[in-house]
């Protein structure tokens, strides 16, 4: 590979990363709607080159998380409650029915995979570490949803998860809610082994809920 190659990969990764990286803030409520950031405050806070930063805050304007402002950087774009309530509908209507399919059928491979991503998510809540937070819960639940074998349903939910904020995330460390609704995709494994479909799609539908509740520092009924 030429070094003008391996210069290229090198710079898609710290793209990447810095990328992941902020909008995992953004949708924790790290970086609140309407603050403003700028390329040369971010790339010293992350140590690496304008370059990477420039471009991963250009593709997050375009997936809706930033709008560019002139000359000032790039601020960061709300999601209405009405937007989230809208995009916790949906979820609980691709998400919550196939509980009942995948009840009492995943292999083990999948339960144990599950159950580590589970404790995992309970454990980042715990230490206020978001980003490993929202990685290891979308891994959880696309994982979930794989073992359908409908690409399409994968694929949605995850363009759906990108369009979600959960700007209360960061309030509710260390808060006996966040621990309680990190412990539902614990439940939600033994719901399933056990085979209790009714049961797994009940509480899939409640913990979907939360995207427009308490994730998002509302409260629910």
């Amino acid at each position: 590979m030429s070094g003008s190659s391996m210069r290229v990969l090198e710079v898609l990764s710290l793209r990447e990363q810095v990328e992941r990286t902020l909008s995992s803030r953004i949708v924790a409520g790290e970086f609140a709607p309407g603050t403003v950031l700028t390329v040369p405050t971010l790339a010293g806070e992350f140590g690496v080159s304008a370059t990477p930063v420039r471009e991963a805050m250009l593709n997050l304007a375009r997936r809706g998380f930033l709008s560019p402002l002139r000359n000032r950087g790039f601020e960061v774009t709300a999601v209405s409650a009405n937007e989230l309530r809208e995009l916790g509908e949906i979820r609980r209507l691709l998400e919550a029915p196939p509980m009942r399919s995948l009840a009492g059928s995943l292999p083990d491979e999948t339960v144990a995979r599950l159950r580590d991503l589970a404790d995992e998510i309970v454990r980042a809540g715990r230490e206020g570490r978001f980003e490993d937070y929202l990685e290891a819960d979308t891994r959880f639940h696309l994982a979930l949803l794989e073992r359908t074998g409908n690409r399409r349903l994968v694929q949605l939910v995850s363009e759906l998860r990108q369009q979600t904020r959960l700007v209360g995330l960061v309030n509710l460390a260390d808060s006996d809610e966040l621990e309680n609704s990190s412990l539902e995709h614990a439940e939600l494994v033994r719901l399933l082994v056990e085979g209790d479909g009714e049961g797994a799609e009940a509480l899939m539908r409640r913990h979907i809920g939360h995207v427009s509740g308490l994730w998002s520092g509302r409260q629910e009924d």
